[in-house]
């Protein structure tokens, strides 16, 4: 599944525009700050990268739902809830493409 930011894919064509799809994901672990400011920030990055990891991988399921073998126009959205758990939303358009 090609997975892209950008509208179209170089050297293919879009033959049919099957519908938006999301993928969301919550990290369920708090992130408490401890003495080393620079162990917190680096839990706060190992969670980002697994959520939005677990977002995309959500984001192709419902793409395969629909057919899809591309979705274009990808979206990627990372808050820090201010109970410091980390969420991902990912959202796109879910397509068909030919060579």
């Amino acid at each position: 599944m090609i997975l892209t930011t950008t509208n179209t894919i170089e050297g293919f064509k879009i033959v049919d525009y099957l519908g938006i799809v999301t993928g969301v994901s919550m990290n369920s672990e708090v992130l408490s700050m401890g003495f080393s400011m620079s162990k917190y920030i680096n839990k706060i990055q190992d969670s980002v990268d697994n959520v939005k990891e677990n977002a995309f991988q959500k984001l192709r399921e419902n793409a395969k739902k629909l057919n899809a073998n591309a979705v274009v126009g990808i979206k990627v959205e990372i808050e820090l809830t201010t109970s410091n758990y980390a969420m991902v939303s990912v959202t796109g358009t879910a397509v068909k493409v030919t060579e």
